[in-house]
Parts: structure tokens; sequence; C-alpha cells
């Protein structure tokens, strides 16, 4: 029978053995039958008059330098959505772990305001197919999360102030055939862009997979155009020279021409698999830099890698003499892919105050 993974407008009508469950505030093991039995919690002041039943947990508190569970679940299976909100000041402070299978080393960690294309703090609604950011703040994934023994998702809070948050993780309990891979993320920052080098997307992944996606938060350093660099894919043994060149920044995010529409603005776009989503520009006084946010999900054209990846992407402008200027901008970028395990740690994250916004 049809295990109920890969759903599509394709399949919807099929039935399926596989079991639905959800994991909240409101029932925090998933368990059938348990949900919406809280006798506290962050609402129940609010439900005192109602009782049991009417919103006593609709959120958690994430203690300030502490690590939070947000789920673990111990069976085979998938999750298939994930829905969150919290404000946006705790969006880089805020480290989303997922472990797959009982892992040691987490297959995705990302701040979690990055992960939802949402890398500057200020909220900005994102409308494609894996992600979705709705107003205010609501962050949706739609990424396929298959597990074969167990999931385990964790927030960590950086800050020594608690940050609450509203979380739903939806999933489903079932078979996971033999040729799925591992959903994994990571993030970079390179800040500022030594001079001539490229910033590294992702780097030293060794196995089977496919990349499915990038998202960039840039920070322009200076006057003028920015996005003329290439992205790179090294893969099964490239060297000097990768098998993948683009031909410029808003190129591979699917614009063209500076994205500029109408003259002189930039024109915002966001789409089912291609976004310059967020332009963030000087007010005259203490934001004094434009900011843009990117996304290019791989989900009709994935990368496929059988050894070893690696992404880089040129941050380039203009000089004088119709010279290309490499840029020392504020580049922080999500790599999102699947490969088999077990998979290279991460490099480690910086601290709080390497990935502030500032």
């Amino acid at each position: 029978m049809f295990n109920g993974l890969g759903m599509g407008l394709g399949n919807l009508s099929r039935l399926s053995s596989a079991k639905t469950r959800s994991i909240s505030a409101e029932n925090f093991t998933g368990e059938k039958g348990k949900a919406g039995m809280a006798t506290e919690g962050t609402g129940a002041n609010c439900a005192r008059d109602l009782g049991v039943g009417w919103k006593v947990s609709p959120s958690i508190h994430v203690k300030g330098e502490s690590t939070f569970t947000l789920a673990h679940i111990q069976e085979s299976g998938c999750i298939q959505h994930i829905w969150l909100t919290c404000h946006p000041k705790h969006w880089r402070s805020l480290i989303l772990r997922m472990y797959w299978d009982e892992e040691s080393d987490p297959s995705v960690e990302v701040p979690l305001g990055d992960f939802f294309c949402n890398g500057w703090c200020e909220r900005s609604n994102v409308n494609s197919l894996p992600i979705a950011v709705n107003p205010a703040g609501g962050m949706n994934s739609y990424f396929e999360l298959p597990f074969r023994k167990a999931a385990k998702i964790t927030v960590e809070n950086l800050l020594n102030e608690d940050a609450t948050l509203y979380y739903q993780i939806d999933y489903t309990l079932t078979e996971v055939p033999e040729d799925i891979a591992y959903f994994h993320a990571q993030w970079r920052r390179s800040n500022p862009l030594p001079y001539k080098e490229v910033h590294t997307i992702l780097d030293n992944v060794k196995g089977h997979g496919h990349y499915v996606g990038t998202y960039i938060a840039h920070q322009v350093n200076n006057n003028g155009w920015f996005g003329e660099g290439e992205i790179k894919f090294y893969m099964d043994g490239d060297k000097e020279f990768p098998t993948i060149c683009g031909t410029g920044t808003e190129d591979y995010f699917g614009g063209a021409w500076n994205w500029e529409q109408p003259p002189g603005e930039y024109g915002n776009y966001s789409t089912a698999f291609l976004g310059m989503h967020q332009t963030i520009k000087p007010d005259g006084l203490y934001r004094s830099q434009q900011r843009f946010g990117m996304y290019r999900w791989h989900v009709m054209d994935p990368i496929r890698f059988v050894q070893d990846l690696r992404v880089t992407i040129q941050a380039l402008g203009w000089r004088s003499g119709g010279r290309y200027l490499p840029l020392q901008d504020d580049i922080a970028s999500v790599a999102y892919w699947y490969q088999t395990e077990p998979h290279v740690t991460h490099p480690p994250l910086p601290d709080k105050d390497g990935l502030e916004v500032k």
C-alpha cells in the first residue's frame, strides 16, 4: 500500500496505512488522543475560567542560554510540515538543530530565521513551495524530513533572556524506502568577505546525495551594483574548476539585469522556486547599508553528486574602466541538501556576537 510520502496533487486521492501525528505545546509527544490535555502552560491564566482543553498551552518559553527539545520521535516516518513563530529579535539567536536516527552530530544546524529565509531579523514574506513565511512572521517548512529510527528537533537560545515560541510539527509514521536520503542544512557567514575571496556556501560534503536549495542574506558595503558574482558547484572530485558555473548572482536566483524593474528600483519577487523577496534600504541615519534576501530551490533540478560537493559564490561589483570590483560584503547563507549518512560534522557556528545582525 502507498506509504504516504512524496505527497502532491497527483497522489492526494490515494489511501495509505501511514499514521498522521502532530507535536506542539499542546501535545509534546505527538501521542494519539493526548492533545489539548494541558493543565498548565503559557495560556493557563487566560483559560482560568474555561479549564482544560481551552488553549492552556499554546506556546513555550525557551529559557535564556538553554536548549529545548521541540520533538523527539522514536519510530520510522517523515516530518511533512513545520510551522512556528517568535519575535524577530530572536531569529539569529535561536539555533535550530535536527538529528536523524539518534546521530550525535546534527544534520541541520541553522539560525532559525535564516532557515526560513529571514536572516535579517526583519519580517519578509516568502511565497515558495518548500518555505512559506506569511503575515506576520508565520514560518512554514514543507521539506520532507525522513527518518528510519528516530527524529529529534531542538532549539537553542543563545541570549540570556527567554524567548516565547509557538510551534507545530506535523509528521507521518510509515516505512521509509531504502533510496530516500536524509535532509541536511548548514549556515555560513563571511563578515566581511576578504578581498578577492569567494563566499563558501558549502564544503566538505562527503557521500551520495543531491543539493536542493540556497538562501543568501547579502549586505552590500559598497555603492553600486553587487551581483556580478558567479555561483559554482564542484562535485565528485572537481578541484580547480567546477562542473557547474552560473552567469551572475541575480541570474542564479531567477532574475535578470540587476533586478531593476521599474528603472531605478529593485523589483522584489517570491515564486515557487526562486525569489529576491527582501530589499532593506538605508534610511539616511543608522540603517546605512543595502541588504537583500534571496532563495533558489532546486526542486525540479536537484544537483546530484555521488561522492562530494562544494559550493561557492563570488561577490562582484564594478569599478572604473568597466572592471569588476571584488566586494568585501557581509554574506550569510544556508545550504539545503539530502545525502546518505554518516555526514561530515558541520563547522562550528560563531558565538552570539558572530551571529548578530548589526
